[in-house]
């Protein structure tokens, strides 16, 4: 075993003793051991019943003869941390979660891994320690949260919560109704109902086959969660005695059959992000072109919210991630013969699953549309691409051209579009938010919901160097490279200026002639930092392009 390094000989007695004052025996020590890396904490929703799955999942590994040995991963709650300072806080963590999880697995050479996430940074990050460290390696997640219901009968969820705030500055709702929300919009714990980042990658664990089926979209609240969990603690001992580790299952076809099942659910925008950086670590390179390649041969099959009006529930009861693939299959979208963490492949996995709900998950013959639910733009506003959550955007806005309303923040546009500075046919431009000049690529859900909320999500674009939460939806541009920070065309865009979104054709255009852009670069001068101290600081002079994933060097 991996783990007689730090436990059997001679050698080793130091060690044993160490392990003795933790109060093993001898007997337990004789047993592969099997780090519980548990994302518990009291400030995230996603992550406050995760002590209850860490439980069973130790119950589990003891059943087949592991020694379960839990130590924690940190988290952000992307929502409290949203429209203030904690946002620069939130990316970054990926980054330290995937650094100390290495750090402690390594130090301590268990023999197998079980990972138990939920949020939306903890997922990737813990999947890029997953990489790093490969050695056996299962993730078991807390669970979506249910979706919430008004006095009114509808169903509601984060998104809505958002955008009511954008109503009631446009007069369209009083106080009390946004308290309503307040009180309505996450009715349990579990990560955000709808299609957002976490569950996004949840899903996508299933897809990449470092998740049990169900592990994307069980409820959180849901006795089946806790079997979910003990099934992966028993798992894992399988894969460690086959020694099936993480690079054997995260191949360069998985990465592909992820990003057609993202195409297919309609997932974050963050997607393009996560994927690229779990990719890096495991000796792989994901170009963003490749996307385009995939979504224009993936229809998109569902539209969760914020993008329809259906829950992590609904796609549950229609048989969850694996009718989805079992859609794809039919038309041979996916590479079936990779190998899962049920030691099988996805072929073998997905023999007899069926598409329980035709209108939650659309047949592969009757889609939403006929390509999928992000796109990748490029043009002379963003030569290396942006990025937009298609399946969400309404048809009206497709193609758009408007003039250039500029900010260098996040606070100065959300004061502009409160005070009803912007009106339709506006193209809202929030730069320096970038990976570098956040730092730390604030999302921007309250801008997006703010125009939403007040009637303009038909007639208003927003393209930002920052990034969105899988919440947002509209014509939400993100992830524009090269960043403001880095002298982008994006830093040179003046207020006025005519910007032109063509969607279906994949392009974004700044309408300014060469020599004036030239003449502006010259004059341009990076601002000063706005961070210079600290973590953020250091974060900005090591992360990459939001290209290339903002992967750290």
């Amino acid at each position: 075993m991996r783990s007689d390094v730090a436990k059997k000989g001679i050698p080793a007695a130091p060690n044993r003793s160490l392990f003795y004052a933790l109060g093993y025996t001898k007997e337990e020590l004789e047993r592969p051991l099997i780090a519980v890396v548990c994302s518990y904490n009291e400030i995230v929703p996603g992550h406050m019943n995760l002590d209850k799955i860490a439980e069973a999942v130790k119950a589990g590994v003891r059943a087949a003869g592991g020694t379960p040995v839990e130590f924690p991963a940190i988290a952000v709650c992307d929502g409290i941390a949203m429209g203030h300072i904690g946002m620069k806080y939130s990316l970054v963590t990926r980054d330290l979660i995937a650094d100390s999880t290495e750090a402690v697995a390594m130090a301590h050479q268990f023999d197998g891994l079980v990972m138990i996430p939920n949020c939306d940074k903890n997922v990737p990050g813990l999947l890029m320690a997953a990489a790093r460290v490969n050695i056996p390696t299962i993730f078991c997640s807390g669970g979506p949260m249910l979706a919430g219901r008004l006095e009114n009968g509808r169903r509601t969820c984060l998104s809505h919560m958002f955008e009511a705030v954008g109503a009631y500055y446009a007069g369209k709702l009083d106080e009390a109704g946004v308290e309503e929300y307040e009180n309505c919009a996450c009715p349990t714990c579990g990560s955000c109902s709808g299609m957002y980042t976490a569950n996004s990658m949840n899903c996508l664990t299933e897809a990449m086959g470092m998740g049990l089926r169900g592990n994307g979209t069980i409820p959180a609240v849901w006795s089946a969660r806790l079997r979910l969990a003990k099934h992966a603690g028993m798992q894992i001992m399988e894969l460690v005695e086959k020694n099936i580790r993480p690079r054997d299952i995260m191949t360069k076809a998985a990465f592909r059959n992820a990003e057609t099942v993202d195409m297919a659910l309609g997932c974050s925008t963050n997607t393009m992000l996560h994927l690229p950086a779990i990719a890096h670590e495991c000796g792989i390179e994901l170009d963003l072109d490749l996307s385009n390649a995939i979504s224009a041969k993936t229809p998109n099959l569902c539209h969760l919210a914020p993008a329809g009006e259906t829950y992590m529930e609904d796609l549950e009861y229609a048989g969850g991630v694996y009718a989805v693939m079992a859609e794809l299959d039919k038309k041979g979208l996916l590479d079936t013969g990779v190998l899962t963490v049920t030691g099988k492949t996805m072929g073998e996995n997905l023999a007899g699953v069926v598409n329980r709900d035709p209108e939650t998950i659309r047949p592969i013959d009757r889609p939403f549309s006929p390509d999928g639910g992000i796109a990748v733009l490029k043009g002379n506003l963003a030569p290396e691409g942006c990025v937009v959550k298609r399946s969400a955007v309404a048809p009206e806005m497709m193609t758009h051209q408007g003039p250039a309303r500029v900010f260098d923040s996040e606070e100065d546009a959300i004061a502009a579009i409160y005070a009803g500075k912007i009106v339709a046919g506006d193209v809202v431009v929030i730069r320096y938010e970038g990976p570098k000049g956040g730092p730390g690529m604030r999302e921007m859900l309250n801008p997006t919901s703010a125009i939403v909320g007040m009637g303009l999500g038909e007639s208003v674009a927003l393209i930002t160097d920052g990034r969105f939460s899988g919440a947002t939806r509209g014509a939400a541009i993100g992830h524009v490279c090269p960043e403001a920070a880095q002298g982008g065309p994006i830093a040179l865009i003046e207020d006025g200026d005519p910007i032109s979104i063509d969607i279906p054709s994949c392009s974004i255009t700044l309408n300014v002639d060469e020599d004036t852009l030239r003449a502006r670069k010259a004059a341009w001068v990076c601002p000063e930092p706005k961070v210079k101290t600290g973590y953020l600081a250091r974060y900005a002079k090591l992360v990459t392009s939001a290209a290339r994933g903002a992967v750290l060097e």
